[in-house]
């Protein structure tokens, strides 16, 4: 068995049952990507037109404001998904960048693939409606973290939910995922280790 796989179906298995045969049939639809650090994936206002299960590595999500900022809004890390959901299933423009920060092999999953599994798998628009849940539940969560804590409880919630992530991306990444300076990152650092 391809270790690779073993982890994608654990994964699918987390949401429905899924037997050897339709494991054979998925598994033969998927397509792996290696993606170099800092190759950027999706560019923000072009289509989304896969999904992507991150194998190794690690993928931030990230939109540029009306200012021209970088603002980081996610991190994909192993066995987790990376898209800009909304506009893979409208195929509109995304509003947002995908970029590999490490080295990263992916699984892609296009909206067609995706469909096909809807239909041909027992629980196939079971799956899609808990995909759609857990990233409906990850975007309001982000938003109301941003809005409802403060900076050192986002600090906290990113580092129990990224426990490596302090060791894995730039500073600069993350205190624009916290939605703080670099500099108030650096405080918020010290007075947890103080």
């Amino acid at each position: 068995m391809n270790p690779i796989n073993d982890d994608l179906r654990e994964l699918i298995s987390q949401y429905i049952e899924i037997n050897d045969q339709e494991w054979t049939h998925f598994a033969s639809l998927l397509e792996f990507r290696n993606f170099s650090k800092n190759e950027v994936i999706i560019t923000q206002g072009t289509a989304t037109k896969s999904i992507y299960f991150v194998v190794n590595g690690l993928l931030r999500t990230y939109f540029i404001n009306g200012a021209g900022e970088q603002k980081t809004f996610h991190f994909s890390n192993e066995n987790t998904f990376a898209a800009d959901y909304e506009s893979f299933l409208k195929r509109s423009q995304s509003r947002y960048s995908i970029q590999a920060l490490e080295d990263s092999t992916v699984i892609l999953m296009s909206l067609e693939v995706l469909t096909n599994y809807y239909k041909t798998l027992r629980y196939g628009d079971k799956l899609g409606r808990l995909i759609a849940e857990k990233y409906f539940f990850l975007w309001s969560d982000r938003i109301q973290d941003i809005y409802m804590l403060t900076p050192l409880e986002r600090y906290n919630n990113t580092k129990s939910q990224f426990p490596d992530i302090l060791q894995r991306v730039s500073q600069y990444y993350i205190a624009s995922y916290l939605n703080i300076t670099p500099v108030h990152l650096s405080r918020l650092k010290s007075s947890v280790w103080t």
